[in-house]
């Protein structure tokens, strides 16, 4: 029997990236994310439910979401389920929790998130360039708010 462990999910981050590096100088990108529903009740009632997840991202794209990412910003992940478990004075205690694997920018871009990050404003170096060089016109016939990032 074949298994599958995927997860997709979009929402808002619920606090700042955490971002750590292990010991030997991986890094891992721990943050909150909010996925809500909107449903109808039978009565015709409108509610609204908030699920929060755990979520962690290593390497090279957990640098980049602490760059870019705040608390708010919109986010889509794509990852894997970790089921953990650990012992307490209290007893055993686990947690289900998203291993991204990948993610993607979602939402309008803030001022902060056209050209500086918030994370560089608070005293990280700029990277080595920071504006991409113009690319000649191509005659293309295309408005800013249709390219997608």
């Amino acid at each position: 029997m074949a298994n599958l462990n995927k997860v997709l999910l979009m929402g808002n981050l619920t606090r700042d990236p955490e971002l750590r590096y292990t010991p030997n100088g991986t890094p891992v990108c721990e943050f909150g994310l909010a996925v809500n529903r909107t449903y109808n009740t039978r009565d015709g009632e409108k509610r609204e439910e908030v699920c929060f997840v755990n979520v962690t991202m290593w390497g090279r794209r957990g640098v980049v979401i602490s760059e870019y990412f705040t608390k708010g910003r919109q986010i889509f992940i794509e990852g894997r389920l970790r089921y953990d478990t650990w012992e307490t004075p209290d007893g055993r205690r686990s947690k289900l929790c998203v291993v991204a694997e990948n993610f993607e920018f979602i939402g309008p871009r803030g001022d902060s998130q056209a050209g500086d990050s918030p994370r560089r404003a608070e005293g990280k170096a700029p990277r080595a360039q920071e504006k991409p060089e113009e690319a000649p016109d191509e005659g293309l016939d295309v408005a800013d708010d249709e390219i997608p990032f």
